[in-house]
């Protein structure tokens, strides 16, 4: 097994964290790769520095030392909760995946610092989604999401149901940068192959992305894909190819993530989030 590269899934312990787990399992076992579960915590600064100045000059080494107790004891409790979590994840993936390597990693601080750590062993990242009200396309999907997939060069995959064994995929295309990067990348992949694959455009219906179409459908059929091309109508977008997805049982969205600049987010939406906050279907983001 190639130990060089991981699938690296970001657990917190949350409803999801079996969901994270199954689908990573499964992507290293399309790729051949081991899994690295990764949990960080988070444990918030002392408060010792801001009541140091503030007490009196009788109890101030007192409450001192009572503080840097509790600080002691809150990390000590953070670091049992991080062993118990990573090692029952691994139980868990072993007990589904009994031939999946599973490589272990907990740190300290913020998510995307933990992850940027091991970018050069990083296939793909796995992360979680909550999935309650997620019809509600003005959920709060979290900002992890967003900034992870901004600062990631491989693809990240979001999911939040109970694993299924996938069968099926559509790529949602609109003939932007990160939609062609995200069929180059699926072509040069083992992942998807053998499953039914559809390539999906809404509106659109100039001739040069006619043509883009037509172009990316040939470039996986050519690395011998199962594909269908399908260019359709809808008044809005993502409302579209989220019927079709449901019209065709479609077991995972493969997009081009984040096109637009956060401030252009502002003025336009994100058709990246609309699509996370509507579905609980596995979603792949190429940036």
């Amino acid at each position: 097994m190639n130990t060089e590269q991981h699938i690296l899934a970001c657990i917190d312990g949350s409803a999801v964290t079996e969901s994270v787990c199954d689908y990573a399992a499964w992507y290293g076992s399309r790729l051949n790769l081991p899994v690295g579960l990764l949990h960080v915590s988070d444990v918030p600064a002392s408060s010792r520095r801001d009541l140091s100045g503030a007490i009196g000059i009788n109890s101030r080494q007192f409450l001192l030392e009572e503080l840097t107790q509790l600080d002691e004891q809150r990390a000590k409790v953070a670091n049992s909760y991080s062993d118990a979590l990573v090692n029952d994840a691994k139980s868990h993936i072993q007990s589904r995946f009994d031939s999946m390597d599973v490589k272990i990693y907990q740190r300290h601080g913020k998510l995307l610092p933990a992850i940027e750590h091991f970018n050069s062993k990083n296939r793909v990242i796995v992360m979680g989604r909550r999935g309650e009200d997620h019809k509600d396309s003005r959920i709060n999907i979290g900002s992890q999401i967003e900034t992870v997939t901004r600062a990631s060069s491989v693809p990240v995959m979001i999911c939040s149901e109970k694993f299924t064994t996938p069968t099926s995929y559509m790529v949602a295309f609109d003939g932007s940068k990160t939609a062609i990067k995200a069929v180059d990348i699926i072509s040069k992949s083992p992942l998807l192959k053998g499953l039914q694959g559809h390539i999906v455009m809404i509106g659109n219906d100039d001739e040069k992305s006619k043509k883009s179409l037509a172009a990316a459908t040939e470039q996986l059929t050519t690395a011998r894909f199962t594909i269908e091309a399908h260019h359709l109508s809808a008044s809005n977008a993502v409302d579209g190819l989220l019927a079709f997805q449901q019209q065709n049982a479609v077991n995972i969205i493969v997009i081009g993530a984040y096109g637009h600049s956060k401030l252009q987010q502002l003025f336009v939406g994100s058709t990246t989030t609309k699509i996370i906050a509507k579905t609980l279907s596995p979603i792949i983001l190429v940036r």
